[in-house]
């Protein structure tokens, strides 16, 4: 009896151990493993791939390590280089005038309304004169002494005896800004020399340019002046007559006279540049006390542009200005977004 007694309470001791020990060991295994599921439902949004439009990589780049740019920051980036490239642009002319004949926005301004001398710019308001008179353009005129630079004692070809058509004389005048040219058609006009200059300056009145005044008809003289601003009016109104057109912006021309044949050249360098500029009319000017002059209508990137540059100094300066313009407005057609005129009055006293 007492050996059967003290043999059972052994399975009750064992169950009673599981019992216990079964729990912990639940504890010991399970809940660490759905700790760990929960840190890991914890981590997973920080791994998760950032918005498309932030994180989107092309397979080409990708393989480079290298995003690819969107097209939106690529387009500020471009504005941003060109903004950098134009912002200090500065006309180097004394004086400047640059207008979109479209809008009528100034381009361009410094010194626009300061009186200059304009050397051979006043051939234009000899050529209208010379179209105004509605004179024969076959008629025959020949150079005579009275035609001969005595101020500045300027070089010509044409020889004093030379027979040309006024035709050929206005050519000659506007194209290769032959002084001589000029001087005989003022010449040749109803009333003389003097009657010619008075109608220019009539004609000037006529248009505005309420600054200007001729003395000559070839532009030897200091006292014929004007200013950007009045030029501009000058401008618009020669390109209005198709003559005009087209001899400022011919690239040469051979004459015969007394046996001779010569042939004279545009002394515009940007008509003779083949195609580089698109020049329906211009003419150039230049004196010591004028400085360097230029006017141009020209067509930039579809924009039909008034250009006035006066008083440069350096042969190549003129050229250099109506080139940097046209740089500008390039830049501008590919990014609109950019800064105001690239040059105005305030900026006169930095050339």
């Amino acid at each position: 009896m007492n050996t059967l007694s003290s043999a059972r309470p052994a399975p009750r001791k064992l169950a009673l151990g599981l019992f216990l020990v079964l729990p912990l060991i639940w504890a010991a295994c399970v809940i660490p493993a759905q700790a760990a599921t929960v840190a890991e439902r914890a981590k997973a949004p920080q791994s998760k791939a950032p918005p498309k439009a932030a994180a989107k990589v092309s397979s080409k780049t990708a393989a480079k390590g290298r995003p690819t740019v969107a097209p939106a920051k690529r387009k500020a980036v471009a504005k941003a280089k060109a903004k950098a490239a134009t912002s200090d642009l500065v006309l180097k002319s004394n004086a400047a005038l640059v207008i979109d004949e479209d809008s009528g926005e100034a381009v361009a301004l410094k010194n626009p309304d300061v009186v200059l001398p304009i050397a051979s710019l006043t051939k234009l308001m000899t050529g209208l004169v010379v179209i105004d008179a509605k004179l024969p353009m076959d008629e025959v005129l020949e150079i005579s002494s009275a035609d001969v630079d005595t101020e500045k004692h300027t070089y010509s070809r044409l020889a004093v005896g030379s027979e040309l058509t006024r035709d050929e004389m206005l050519l000659l005048a506007l194209m290769s800004s032959e002084n001589r040219a000029a001087m005989a058609l003022s010449r040749n006009y109803p009333g003389g020399r003097e009657a010619f200059i008075a109608a220019m300056n009539l004609k000037a009145k006529s248009l505005g340019m309420n600054s200007t005044h001729f003395a000559d008809p070839a532009g030897l003289s200091n006292r014929s002046v004007s200013t950007a601003r009045d030029l501009h009016r000058l401008l618009i109104a020669a390109r209005a007559q198709p003559l005009m057109r087209s001899h400022t912006t011919q690239l040469e021309s051979t004459v015969h006279t007394n046996g001779r044949t010569l042939t004279f050249g545009n002394t515009n360098r940007l008509v003779r540049a083949e195609g580089d500029w698109n020049i329906d009319l211009q003419k150039t000017g230049f004196t010591n006390e004028a400085g360097r002059c230029l006017v141009m209508h020209v067509t930039v990137e579809g924009r039909h542009l008034a250009m006035i540059f006066l008083d440069s100094n350096g042969t190549l300066t003129r050229y250099a200005d109506a080139a940097r313009v046209r740089r500008r407005l390039a830049l501008e057609a590919k990014s609109p977004n950019q800064p105001g005129p690239i040059a105005t009055a305030a900026a006169a006293s930095s050339s």
